[in-house]
């Protein structure tokens, strides 16, 4: 295995970035903001076409219209008009092709730098400022060459142009008592819609917003109950974690609990938009009992109790 492939193997808490910017508008020196996003989600960049412009009757005034691309139309979105920045006209301009719960998309931006790769533990939570933000899209930040680079969230804004992609539900489904589900995602959306599906389905849920946080509060949990001379496993029945999240990631907290005698006995299902045909083996590698992408949250419920029975009646076995 080569240097590159050992650091970007699945749980080693490493992933890579495409960095790209906007330049905005300001009297005197010029102002470039940088943004993040994960290359997973990146199919290319191309050059922007002459004639974008905000599309008449746009449900967001972001929107601006299609454009084809080899077999494909694509709807194409101004970032700078979603992030409410002022672009400084420009000639040459990019767009960041996306594929994201299996929707491709394009967001315009003035420029792409580089790739880096990080660690997530150096993805810092974003600041009280920049979580408060009307577009609350910003899921973290990164210092890069004396520079912040924002970590934007582009799947929160497709979720808000079509709420569709992931508040549709199968139908109700519930478990047979009262059982326990540990949740974690770093999208404060997405962890109320996961606790409201929970919920319903008779579900008492603990929420985390990111993976260290939620092995702090396993190991926390745990020594509660030990010290009531139980175990974790009689107050906690399955864990739903996202993939993407600063400080530990889902795939390193997954390998984390399927390395632990006691952790390892309850399931563990992962719940991202990165969750791809092309990418399933990395949930695989770290033993995820199961994958379910954000189209199929209506599913998620149903899907762990399915996975909690599944694990109940092996111990029951033992």
């Amino acid at each position: 295995m080569s240097g590159n492939e050992i650091l970007l193997d699945t749980g080693t808490n490493e992933f890579e970035i495409i960095e790209f910017f906007i330049d905005e508008k300001n009297e005197g020196d010029e102002v470039r903001d940088y943004f993040g996003v994960n290359v997973a989600k990146v199919l290319e960049v191309v050059e922007a076409p002459a004639g974008l412009q905000a599309a008449e009757g746009a449900p967001h005034p972001s929107y601006l219209g299609t454009m084809s691309l080899r077999d494909m139309i694509l709807p194409i979105i101004d970032l700078s008009v979603w992030l409410g920045i002022e672009r400084e006209d420009s000639e040459f301009q990019l767009i960041v092709v996306t594929e994201i719960n299996g929707v491709v998309t394009g967001f315009l931006v003035t420029g792409v730098t580089q790739i880096h790769r990080i660690g997530w533990a150096d993805l810092k939570t974003p600041s009280k400022i920049i979580a408060d933000l009307d577009t609350n899209c910003i899921t973290g930040t990164i210092e890069l060459d004396n520079r912040f680079v924002l970590m934007i969230d582009l799947e929160s804004i497709l979720a808000e142009l079509d709420p569709t992609m992931i508040e549709n539900q199968d139908g109700a489904v519930a478990a047979p008592e009262r059982w326990t589900a540990l949740i974690v995602d770093d999208s404060a959306s997405v962890r109320a819609l996961l606790n409201k599906n929970f919920l319903a389905a008779n579900f008492d849920v603990h929420l985390f917003t990111n993976g260290l946080e939620a092995w702090e509060g396993l190991k926390a949990m745990q020594e509660k109950a030990k010290e009531e001379g139980g175990s974790i496993l009689d107050s906690l029945d399955v864990i739903v974690s996202d993939i993407e999240m600063p400080q530990m990631d889902g795939y390193t907290l997954t390998r984390n609990i399927k390395e632990d005698a006691v952790f390892s006995q309850l399931p563990v299902i992962l719940f991202s938009s990165l969750i791809t045909k092309g990418l399933y083996h990395k949930g695989e590698k770290v033993k995820a009992d199961d994958q379910v992408t954000k189209p199929e949250f209506g599913a998620l419920s149903g899907r762990a109790i399915t996975q909690i029975e599944k694990y109940r009646a092996k111990r029951a076995e033992a």
